[in-house]
């Protein structure tokens, strides 16, 4: 059975930083696409930020690209996504996703994924 159980967010001041985990189950990082999206208030989700476990390449959308690195722990199963710089437009709900194809960061980002995580909210506010 494939979960991921995302974790880390909250209310955090601009310019600040949070570490969002997301640990999967039922399967193993080292070969599907795994990801982050998000999706603010009356906005569309859109993936921030892929990586391809079988080569690790990432791809990040224009949005959070130098802010932002996504990274897996293959021996603990889970995967990070590190945000810096945090902007208030960054506030979303933020989900972990995976494709277990074996689909590029690229394509994962731009066309979804096969399972999706819980979201875990992110406020970026003074």
């Amino acid at each position: 059975d494939v979960q991921l159980q995302a974790s880390g967010g909250g209310l955090v001041q601009p310019g600040g930083s949070l570490r969002l985990s997301c640990q999967a189950s039922g399967f193993a990082l080292d070969r599907p696409a795994v990801g982050w999206f998000r999706q603010a208030p009356g906005k569309e989700r859109e993936g921030v930020a892929c990586l391809s476990t079988w080569n690790d390449i990432t791809y990040y959308s224009d949005s959070v690209k130098g802010r932002f690195t996504i990274s897996s722990d293959k021996a603990k199963n889970t995967i990070y996504l590190q945000m810096n710089n945090l902007r208030p437009e960054d506030t979303a709900v933020y989900y972990c996703a995976a494709d277990l194809g074996h689909s590029s960061s690229y394509a994962l980002c731009h066309n979804g994924p096969s399972n999706w995580g819980q979201g875990t909210q992110v406020t970026v506010s003074s």
